[in-house]
């Protein structure tokens, strides 16, 4: 299952029924699951460890140093789940001694071509992200967020559950969890993903008390604070309206809000 072309170092351990494509490298401190597939020319480096049944498509770059002026040689981390689709001229860098020493990426995304991962970024599970997707170091994108094409985001930021971020964005804040989010520099809200969250299973209930908390905390004025107190009023005990006061009290980094009008 490994082609005569590949290079493959004494160390690593492969899966018997993983398919090592032409050209490709693995280096001695890698681990590849069951059912992996590197296609062609994909090079896995450093301390990375990939689950199972994932697609890698080729000039994939996978565990090579961050590029992070502070990174010193520690042997931080790379590790990817399962059923993943990595496609052409992803690069992914592991972690750093100042960031947890992880870039860690869950199950069932898929990265389109180019798609930048840098060091320290926490991806969770049914992600997309799109060509070009760039983030820098110390990201967080929570479970199936959707993000467009040739968008930039800021390192220390989160991208929320079911979040979508509009193509070319160049995101500063973070982006609540449910929300639909305009492109461009600064990218303001534009709603809720209506769409998204009903094709996931949300009650119909549920999407209109997520809209009210919207309304309340993401497009009134007022305080942070008030806003926040008149939020949990409304939410009671429902998951997903907790989750989302919970993202926005918790923000380090700003929160994107509502755009207006005039923006």
């Amino acid at each position: 299952m490994i082609h005569p072309t590949a290079i493959v170092a004494a160390g690593a351990r492969i899966d018997p029924t993983a398919k090592i494509g032409p050209w490709c490298r693995v280096d001695e401190h890698v681990v590849i699951g069951a059912n992996c597939e590197l296609i062609s020319h994909v090079v896995v480096a450093g301390h990375t460890t990939i689950g199972a049944e994932n697609r890698i498509f080729p000039f994939a770059c996978i565990g090579h140093e961050p590029q992070d002026l502070k990174y010193r040689g520690e042997p931080s981390v790379v590790e990817i789940g399962d059923r993943n689709t990595i496609r052409e001229g992803v690069s992914i860098h592991p972690g750093t001694e100042g960031g947890g020493m992880l870039t860690r990426i869950g199950n069932d995304n898929l990265l389109m071509g180019y798609v930048h991962v840098a060091h320290d970024c926490l991806i969770g599970n049914r992600t997309i992200m799109a060509n070009n997707v760039t983030l820098a170091g110390h990201i967080e994108v929570h479970d199936y967020a959707i993000i467009g094409g040739m968008t930039a985001i800021h390192q220390f930021l989160r991208i929320g559950a079911h979040a979508m971020v509009g193509g070319m964005s160049g995101v500063v804040k973070d982006i609540p969890p449910f929300c639909l989010t305009a492109g461009g520099y600064r990218p303001g809200l534009v709603g809720l993903n209506v769409v998204g969250l009903k094709r996931r299973g949300f009650s119909d209930e549920t999407i209109a008390l997520l809209k009210q908390l919207y309304r309340t905390l993401l497009q009134g004025g007022g305080k942070l604070e008030s806003r926040l107190q008149a939020a949990r009023d409304l939410a009671g005990d429902n998951a997903q309206a907790l989750q989302l006061i919970d993202f926005v009290a918790t923000a380090k980094k700003g929160i994107t809000l509502h755009r207006r009008d005039d923006e």
